[in-house]
């Protein structure tokens, strides 16, 4: 029985999936097997996970067609035999430590675990997560989530099926959603000090997909009032000034920026500033957006 087992949904991601699959394979653990989950692609993806398969048994291609990631991500989760899952998506990389640091995390008591990230966008390394000194708590994440991405996220397998899984009703914001009920019902979360996932930037998100997110969000707040938690004003406006930092990073209207960072600023101008340097440079960034070049747009704001 491996003691690690990696969940990759993959979605027409044969220009990507060759480069994920090799970092995993570059792994200082050797005692983890993957799990591709194909979710109905249209394009090369089950045959690159096929030829991966059939030269390393450690990998398994599974379907799982056209029900989403969350589906793919329970379902891989279920036929997993590792006593740790690993998350990670079909675009993103992960450095060779990343499995030898998430066992020693567990070892010491964690029930998940998560480590810094690099944002990048295919050739450059752009600005690094943080990750808390302490275990995060669920007003931590109503405030901003420091998992960042499904790729940066472990978890004993117990901890993840007592939870019943990703809600596949959340579109988006479903890992926060999860995230809650996880801390929410007692499981500890804990940060490792160290760079372990390149999570790959893309600025091609869409303008309605802010809607989305915070659709997602209204689910992941319900939640977190069913588990006695509710966000303060400054926890939702870090939210609003990451909405705003989103807004300019995608091809959104040039104005809505500025709207969700007058909004964060109206809600509460300490949560805003809460990070000076990034607040400022986030109400800056909105008020010049229809003036601010797209590449500089997306390079200051990628994270």
């Amino acid at each position: 029985m491996p003691r690690f087992s990696i969940v990759i949904p993959c979605f027409n991601a044969a220009a990507t999936l060759a480069e994920t699959l090799r970092s995993i394979e570059a792994q200082t653990v050797r005692d983890w097997e993957c799990l591709l989950v194909d979710d109905g692609s249209t394009d090369a993806t089950p045959e690159l996970a096929a030829a991966f398969a059939a030269r390393d048994q450690r990998f398994r291609l599974l379907c799982n067609p056209g029900k989403g990631p969350s589906a793919a991500r329970n379902f891989g989760a279920k036929q997993g035999r590792g006593g740790i899952l690993s998350f990670c998506d079909a675009d993103d990389l992960w450095l060779p430590a990343k499995l030898a640091e998430t066992g020693r995390a567990i070892r010491t008591g964690a029930d998940a675990c998560f480590g810094r990230i690099v944002f990048f966008d295919g050739d450059t390394g752009r600005t690094q997560s943080t990750v808390p000194l302490e275990d995060v708590t669920v007003p931590m994440l109503l405030a901003e989530n420091p998992v960042c991405t499904m790729s940066n996220l472990s978890v004993v397998r117990h901890a993840f099926l007592s939870t019943g899984g990703f809600d596949t009703g959340v579109v988006h914001n479903e890992d926060l959603e999860w995230l809650i009920r996880l801390v929410g019902t007692g499981a500890s979360l804990r940060g490792i000090d160290s760079l372990q996932v390149c999570y790959r930037t893309s600025p091609s998100g869409l303008s309605s997909d802010l809607a989305a997110m915070r659709a997602g969000r209204a689910a992941a707040v319900a939640t977190a009032a069913r588990l006695g938690h509710r966000p303060d004003a400054r926890a939702e406006a870090i939210h609003l000034r990451y909405l705003s930092r989103r807004a300019l990073r995608v091809d959104a209207p040039r104005t809505e920026a500025l709207r969700f960072a007058l909004a964060g600023i109206r809600t509460s101008p300490r949560g805003f500033l809460s990070d000076v340097r990034r607040g400022g440079l986030t109400l800056a960034g909105a008020i010049s957006a229809p003036v601010l070049p797209r590449v500089l747009r997306q390079r200051l704001f990628a994270s």
